[in-house]
């Protein structure tokens, strides 16, 4: 999570193969899953954003290969530290 503007836009290229300035939100989350960081080319620049969570863990989605796409729904969940995917059982607590 060190890496910022020229780490994060190499990466996209390098690994995703792909063009960050396409317009695309490139999300990359940390080992323990409690930090978020964002590549977003707005037109005019990139932004980068980041989100630490205090407790819990994001519900990273799962996939195969390097990348997976999302919905916007689903992003906004992860966004919100909140689990996107079904759950095959529901328990009161």
């Amino acid at each position: 999570m060190r890496k910022s503007f020229n780490g994060l836009s190499a990466h996209v290229q390098a690994v995703l193969l792909q063009d960050p300035l396409t317009g695309h939100v490139f999300v990359y989350t940390n080992r323990l899953r409690n930090r978020l960081k964002l590549l977003y080319w707005d037109g005019s620049g990139l932004w980068v954003c980041a989100k630490r969570l205090e407790k819990g863990t994001f519900g990273w989605p799962s996939g195969e290969g390097a990348s997976c796409c999302l919905r916007p729904e689903q992003l906004t969940l992860l966004l919100h530290g909140l689990d996107g995917h079904p759950r095959r059982h529901w328990y009161r607590t």
